[in-house]
C-alpha cells in the first residue's frame, strides 16, 4: 500500500511539472493570464488529477484564466499521457488555490495585532506603578532585621 502512494505522489509530481511546462510552451491561449501551478493530487486509483493553480490580477483575470485552461484541458491530459507513460492517462480537474487569499487574511490580520501592540505600548510609555515598584522588597527587609535582632538575642 505504501508503494502505491509513494507512486500517485511521485506521479502527482510529474503532472504539475509537465501541466506547468505546456502552459509556458504550447499553450497561445490569450485569455490565459499569469497563472501558476501551485499543487497537484492525483486518486489512489491514479485515475483522477486535481490540478491546484493561482492567477495573478483580478476577478475577470481569474475567470478568463480559468475558462482558458478548461477550453485546454484536452491539450494538458494528451502531454500528460504522452510525458508520464502512464497505462490509463488520468482525468484532470482544475482549482484555484485558496492560499493567496488566505495569506492575505493572515497579512491583514497580523497588521492589525501590530497596530494594537503599537497602542498598548503608547498608553503604557507614560504608565506609572499604582504601589511600590517591588512591594516585596520592603517586607524581605524588615524579616531579614528581625533575624538579626533574634540572633544578638541568643549571643
Amino acid at each position: 500500500m505504501a508503494n502505491n502512494t509513494a507512486r500517485a505522489a511521485k506521479l502527482a509530481d510529474r503532472i504539475k511539472v509537465v501541466v506547468a511546462e505546456t502552459l509556458k510552451t504550447r499553450i497561445k491561449d490569450p485569455r490565459l493570464g499569469f497563472v501558476t501551478i501551485t499543487d497537484a493530487r492525483i486518486t489512489g486509483d491514479l485515475r483522477e488529477a486535481t490540478v491546484f493553480y493561482t492567477v495573478y490580477g483580478d476577478e475577470t483575470e481569474r475567470s478568463e484564466s480559468a475558462a482558458a485552461l478548461e477550453s485546454a484541458k484536452g491539450i494538458l491530459r494528451s502531454e500528460v499521457g504522452r510525458q508520464t507513460g502512464v497505462k490509463f492517462t488520468p482525468t484532470l480537474a482544475f482549482i484555484a488555490d485558496a492560499i493567496p487569499e488566505g495569506a492575505k487574511q493572515i497579512d491583514e490580520l497580523l497588521a492589525r495585532a501590530a497596530e494594537a501592540d503599537a497602542k498598548v505600548h503608547e498608553v503604557a510609555k507614560d504608565a506609572k506603578y499604582a504601589g511600590e515598584p517591588d512591594p516585596y522588597r520592603a517586607p524581605r527587609a524588615a524579616e531579614d532585621e528581625d533575624e538579626d535582632d533574634e540572633d544578638a538575642g541568643d549571643e
